[in-house]
């Protein structure tokens, strides 16, 4: 952190914590909208989730891998997309340069990484570019253009042969995506599996699912998985937690589409808020901002001591409540705090 804070610009404060206090409603910048408490919201909500303790379980070493899109992942952490790293941080590293950063670092580590879109058209392509580098092991994010727009993105996203295709459809919201041509906008259930349909078999998944119907459209759409999120309280102030939907919306999915994985994201900073998340019915996880200040800081090896951390997080986490698969996390090994944590 220390050393990210002379060269990430005046928008982020590197904080020992991304709580989303220090930078408030700053946008262009890592802040929220309107009020700015969304941010704060996400990652409060996450530490009134308690962690049950039992250490009396018997078994062997932790393992925290799981599969997911046909891949196996060293443990269910994804880095998330930054769109425009220029725009919102500052200019010592562009936006295709962290890209590259984190999927590097995201494929030594055995994990993935998520690429943003915007504009240009060409960054969206350099980044997929990059995906194809390292193997496919990434998933280039569209934003929500016109349809013949994300055809013609989903086509160059194909040809990186990466794990999934990802569209933010709460990109919507964002303020400065409004005005700009091609234009973006929400999209109907028939507009999405369109959408899907173009992706030929790549799975797909809908980022910025925040309630039980938005999840089911999407599945229905044919979707492979929803994420949850606010987009980190980006496009839409006075909006729940993400660790307050997750629940409903993982049992609601897992009951009806036994098939679809269900992410999320928003707030998690540590690898016990990684074990929270799967105890509250996530499939995985998505980790961004602090993965920003970590390239800022020590680039690619900034960005995989932060993964190791949050692995080696996660497993103590395990160990100490008696799960040593992470099939093997359940409901029971945590409860929602009996002080503080309201809404």
């Amino acid at each position: 952190m220390n050393a990210a804070r002379p060269v990430i610009g005046d928008k982020c404060r590197a904080c020992l914590v991304c709580d989303g206090r220090a930078c408030g409603n700053s946008i262009p910048g890592p802040g929220a909208k309107g009020t700015g408490v969304v941010a704060r919201r996400n990652y409060d909500a996450w530490q009134h989730v308690m962690l049950v303790m039992d250490t009396l379980v018997g078994g062997d070493d932790i393992d925290t891998s799981c599969e997911m899109f046909g891949r196996t992942l060293s443990f269910p952490v994804f880095i998330g997309p930054v769109g425009d790293v220029n725009r919102h941080y500052g200019p010592s590293i562009d936006t295709l340069g962290y890209n590259r950063l984190s999927l590097r670092a995201a494929k030594a580590q055995g994990v993935a990484a998520f690429t943003g879109d915007g504009v240009p058209d060409e960054l969206f392509e350099a980044s997929c570019a990059a995906i194809g580098e390292v193997g496919g092991t990434g998933v280039p994010t569209v934003k929500p253009w016109s349809l013949d727009t994300c055809a013609r993105k989903i086509s160059v996203a194909r040809s990186c042969s990466p794990i999934a295709i990802a569209m933010d459809v709460d990109a919507a919201g964002l303020p400065f995506l409004k005005g700009l041509e091609p234009p973006a906008g929400p999209k109907s259930p028939e507009e999405l599996a369109s959408i899907v349909s173009s992706c030929e078999g790549v799975p797909f998944i809908v980022k910025g699912v925040m309630s039980v119907r938005g999840a089911i459209k999407a599945a229905q759409a044919g979707a492979s998985a929803v994420i949850v999120s606010n987009h980190g309280g980006r496009v839409l102030d006075g909006c729940s937690a993400t660790a307050w939907v997750l629940p409903q919306v993982a049992r609601a999915v897992h009951e009806r589409f036994p098939g679809v994985k269900v992410l999320v994201d928003g707030g998690i900073r540590s690898g016990v808020d990684v074990f929270r998340a799967l105890a509250l019915g996530a499939d995985a996880t998505l980790v961004c901002r602090p993965f920003v200040t970590a390239a800022y800081g020590a680039g690619q090896d900034g960005i995989e001591f932060l993964l190791t951390k949050l692995r080696d997080e996660l497993a103590d986490a395990m160990m100490m409540c008696g799960a040593r698969r992470v099939a093997d996390i359940r409901a029971d090994m945590v409860e929602a705090s009996t002080s503080g944590g309201g809404r």
